[in-house]
């Protein structure tokens, strides 16, 4: 028989004195918060925001039970930035990560560190990508093959300090951590966990279960996948992320065979291949044999070709995002069990969008809408209505704040982003003192797919860039008459007065954000800035 504690003993007076207790205790207890994010999914491929691609169940649930932001950016569209700053609520130029080759100083203030000071119990699992241990929370386990980029298959891990290598595929050896510092967390504290998944990062290798998912499906083309650029600048004419030029035989495309493979054992595609068991190699050489036959046929030219190139990427790319939505489902399902989920805050989002085509293009770093724009969907039953939505333009450095006000922690001065919080609890409504615009400003030029520096501003309306550096051209976009972004207004006399005030607006949210040398005339340049390293 076991034995109960004495406690069970006391009078019933005092069993009622704790149960009052206990119902004040669960009144003010504190939100989970857990982060969800993936690496370079867009919005065109979530069924919850009107995609066309593909379906995502898992992430709709939380849109469905939530709120869905229609107008959510990335500050500086690319990995590492981003990452920077959502940690810190500031933009790059103050966090001090502008581009992939920098190194984030984890020294400064981040809000898993205020969180972590007022009691929550943090956790960082997956993607990393800042190139430097992670401070602030109780336990992190990140990807560290590829220069933090991590591996799909049998992907190494820098846990704790310590390295280790995993067995399997990492979209859900990523879920089986989460779910496993879930378990063994301490009971007594709310918990803020970043569940950052690799996924669909290139160069999208696909769960053994989704090989081939897609081999027989046929995806509709965007609109301006042959965009030809005319009336637009050198910046768009000069990038090196095309679906027809960029795009790789073998790293990208997978146009290569085992036998190839292992003629030559230096190649990137199969440094990735190697990782896999040698029953999915079976696999991916059966599902890829097709693709790699019909190419060789030689009879693809021109635009076919490019059509061909574009039903390859979405297959795979599509294919890679099926297992992290059947891993949301997973997490979410663990919280249900364990009695957590409402009382937790879900965020789903990517550190930036991606184009899908667009223009002609994959990739992301431009100020276009297909990658400036993220998703953004937000799942907390105790304070928002579900099936919200809102406009309202937010920013990336607006989800640090927005956790701090929702834990009780006071927002520090020096925080750039505002609390999505009035947003939130009210349906999605923007508050009359909201921001008018969106800023974004992009670094990394002279670099890899070679686009160039920029920073302007996003109204609900209209859009403004300068490209600089090494040329001096602006465009500016009228989101509702054309929002592909191929008319480009800027000088023309029809919209003169409104490029006047956006010009004005752009001056006054850099003053405001204190980005006061966007050009980079003055300022002292940043240890990753290329310029500094060209003739090392």
């Amino acid at each position: 028989m076991r034995n109960y504690p004495s406690t069970l003993l006391l009078p019933l007076a005092a069993l009622s004195l704790a149960s009052c207790g206990n119902q004040k205790k669960e009144e003010t207890k504190r939100p989970n918060i857990i982060f969800m994010m993936t690496d370079d999914h867009t919005t065109q491929a979530m069924s919850c925001y009107g995609g066309n691609l593909i379906q995502t169940p898992n992430m709709d649930r939380i849109a469905n039970e939530g709120i869905r932001f229609d107008n959510c950016y990335a500050v500086n569209a690319l990995s590492g930035p981003s990452r920077a700053c959502i940690l810190t609520g500031k933009f790059s130029h103050e966090n001090g990560f502008t581009d992939n080759a920098s190194t984030f100083n984890g020294d400064q203030q981040t809000f898993p560190k205020l969180l972590q000071q007022a009691g929550y119990q943090t956790a960082i699992i997956g993607k990393w990508h800042l190139i430097s241990e992670p401070q602030g929370f109780d336990h992190w386990s990140i990807l560290s093959g590829q220069h933090e980029q991590g591996d799909y298959y049998d992907p190494d891990f820098w846990e704790n300090g310590k390295h280790i290598v995993e067995k399997g595929y990492a979209t859900d050896i990523i879920t089986d951590k989460a779910i496993e510092f879930l378990e063994g967390r301490d009971k007594n504290k709310p918990f803020c966990m970043m569940y950052h998944q690799k996924a669909p990062h290139r160069n999208w290798m696909p769960a053994p279960r989704h090989l081939g998912i897609f081999n027989n499906t046929t995806f509709p083309e965007p609109a301006n996948l042959f965009d030809d650029y005319e009336g637009r600048g050198r910046a768009a004419r000069e990038q090196d992320m095309s679906i027809e030029h960029t795009l790789t035989n073998d790293w990208d495309l997978k146009l290569l065979t085992r036998e190839e493979m292992l003629k030559d054992t230096t190649n990137r595609l199969y440094s990735v291949y190697k990782r896999m068991p040698v029953e999915v190699q079976d696999k991916w050489d059966s599902v890829y044999a097709r693709r790699i036959a019909e190419y060789r046929k030689g009879d693809l030219k021109g635009k076919s070709l490019i059509s061909w190139k574009y039903q390859q990427y979405m297959r795979d790319y599509l294919a890679t995002v099926l297992a992290v939505d059947e891993n949301i489902g997973r997490l979410l399902n663990y919280l249900e069990k364990i009695g957590e989920l409402d009382n937790t805050i879900i965020v789903y989002t990517s550190d930036q969008g991606f184009f899908l085509g667009e223009h002609g293009w994959f990739d992301k770093r431009f100020m276009y809408e297909e990658c400036q724009r993220m998703p953004l969907i937000i799942r907390y039953p105790k304070a928002i209505k579900a099936g919200s939505t809102s406009n309202a333009i937010s920013m990336n450095v607006d989800f640090a704040p927005t956790f701090l006000d929702f834990a009780g922690v006071e927002i520090p001065s020096d925080i750039q982003g505002a609390s999505l919080k009035p947003i939130l609890t009210s349906e999605g409504k923007t508050p009359a003192d909201w921001r008018k615009a969106a800023y974004y400003h992009y670094y990394e030029y002279p670099a890899e797919h070679s686009v160039k520096r920029h920073y302007g501003i996003r109204t609900q309306d209209f859009k403004l860039i300068h490209f600089y550096n090494d040329i001096d051209e602006w465009e500016m976009y009228d989101m509702k008459a054309a929002p592909r972004e191929m008319n480009n207004v800027f000088g023309k006399p029809e919209y003169a007065e409104k490029q006047k005030e956006l010009m004005q607006l752009l001056q006054d949210i850099q003053k405001q954000y204190k980005d006061t040398d966007p050009d980079e005339k003055e300022k002292v340049l940043f240890k990753g800035d290329r310029r500094l390293m060209k003739n090392r």
